[in-house]
């Protein structure tokens, strides 16, 4: 018989057991005579019972879980005197002990010494080479300290196109310079690492590149009285770009990882070009143009900059409607601007291809806070361009054509909707952030044909 047909006649068969009848009523009157209470302690206690059935009666019956090491020490609290002087000598001797695992300038002088003794002929032009057999040779030569740079792993990395499969003695050498410079720059850096926890905070870094300052000859002429403001120039750099978040701390390998650390310390070099310095924001002429560029706009000099004096930044045709968003969304001071958001401002105008200033700007222009720019955002910018035009006796751009532009140039996902990463990933939006904010950027788009033009027949009279 099948075995629905057996279940579906016991259902239908009711059960006239008499025991079975009355043990069921003596329960449902023993349910009857307790208390919730004692209802609900009966249930949590079933509960208990099982669950603690379920997962192997609390116990642990892999003998394995036995040897697992401690993986997480808390931190000390403010009030654990003794045990945070513990943490921070230990982390101190930690440190100096790694510091002496580096090679110093005599062992590198040494390293270099073997290198050349050993290299392989022919030589490339001037430039000597190595076979893995010497190199092997020279890493059992240089001491302990260089045994973790030759590798096979190392040689195959720095192996090109070399018929003799040889290696570069300089790129080598260049390799372990750097390799021991990051080393000792990270544990720079961890000794300003007031938490311990791998990151630095706004003011370690402050500390750390006011020290920094006497090594820099290319800051020599600074005057002391600007310090701050030049370290203040300096940190906002690091943060705008490595704190996205705006977390209030950056990770050491983060400032490692970026060309921010090359780009200060490159002010150790006394012959530095001029070029050079006017690019780099950490120069002393950049610094003082930044902060002489904020002293200039403050009319009234009070220390702080109003939307009015903002408004005059540049080429001074920026429109309103971004100003307005710029002070509702940024930190300002009884409406007005200190000197560390203005950095902010300044980095996300002159940085508008990187994702951090367009992140900042596309903040500004998502007026409705949904994530992405539709017909209504771009038409509630650019009608301020199209006054603008006006009010300078030009005759207005159509709304239509300017968005269908857009739209073409970014090429979202979606086709009414522009996103961040649509941005960014087209690789246009400093083109389309600058139509939508400022009239000087619009008109030089709409132009850029005949600007193109102008810039060849010039190029074509200073020929002849």
């Amino acid at each position: 018989m099948d075995w629905k047909e057996v279940l579906r006649r016991r259902l239908a068969t009711p059960n006239t057991d008499p025991n079975r009848q009355l043990k069921l009523s003596g329960v449902k009157q023993d349910y009857e005579k307790k208390s919730e209470q004692e209802l609900k302690d009966e249930e949590m206690g079933l509960f208990t019972k099982y669950y603690s059935e379920w997962k192997g009666g609390g116990k642990n019956t892999n003998e394995f879980y036995k040897t697992i090491p401690r993986f997480y020490y808390r931190l000390p609290a403010e009030d654990e005197v003794l045990l945070q002087k513990l943490r921070e000598e230990s982390r101190a001797v930690f440190l100096q002990r790694k510091s002496r695992e580096l090679l110093d300038n005599e062992e590198l002088q040494n390293l270099w010494f073997l290198l050349d003794k050993h290299q392989t002929p022919p030589m490339i032009g001037e430039e000597a080479m190595i076979n893995y057999e010497n190199f092997l040779k020279v890493g059992e030569k240089a001491g302990p300290k260089c045994k973790q740079f030759f590798t096979a792993k190392v040689f195959a990395k720095l192996l090109h196109t070399d018929s003799y499969g040889r290696i570069s003695i300089m790129q080598f050498f260049n390799y372990v310079m750097r390799k021991v410079w990051l080393h000792q720059t990270r544990i720079g850096l961890s000794l300003y690492d007031v938490a311990g926890q791998g990151y630095l905070r706004e003011s370690d870094l402050e500390n750390y590149i006011l020290e920094l300052i006497p090594t820099l000859p290319q800051l020599d002429g600074l005057e002391k009285s600007f310090y701050s403001f030049y370290v203040c120039t300096a940190v906002r750099k690091f943060f705008f770009f490595l704190d996205p978040l705006r977390t209030g701390k950056i990770k050491i390998q983060d400032i490692l990882a970026c060309s921010f650390l090359d780009d200060l310390l490159e002010l150790r070099d006394e012959e530095l070009s001029k070029e050079s310095q006017e690019t780099n924001w950490f120069s002393a002429p950049s610094a003082l143009r930044v902060y002489g560029q904020y002293l200039n706009l403050d009319k009234d000099h009070n220390g702080m900059l109003s939307k009015e004096e903002l408004s005059r930044y540049g080429t001074a045709t920026m429109t309103n409607v971004f100003l307005d968003r710029v002070f509702q969304e940024c930190l300002t001071y009884d409406g007005e601007m200190d000197y560390k958001t203005y950095l902010d401002f300044v980095l996300a105008l002159e940085n508008r291809k990187e994702p951090a200033a367009l992140q900042y700007i596309f903040k500004l222009l998502d007026i409705e806070n949904k994530g992405y720019l539709n017909v209504f955002s771009l038409n509630y910018f650019f009608r301020a361009i199209q006054e603008l035009m006006k009010i300078h006796g030009q005759d207005p751009v159509s709304f239509q054509d300017v968005k269908d532009e857009i739209f073409d140039m970014v090429k979202p996902k979606d086709p009414l909707k522009i996103s961040l990463q649509d941005l960014i990933n087209s690789n246009q939006g400093d083109t389309v952030t600058t139509i939508l904010i400022d009239l000087n950027g619009f008109w030089t788009y709409e132009n850029r044909e005949a600007l193109v033009a102008n810039d060849e027949n010039s190029a074509d009279l200073d020929d002849t």
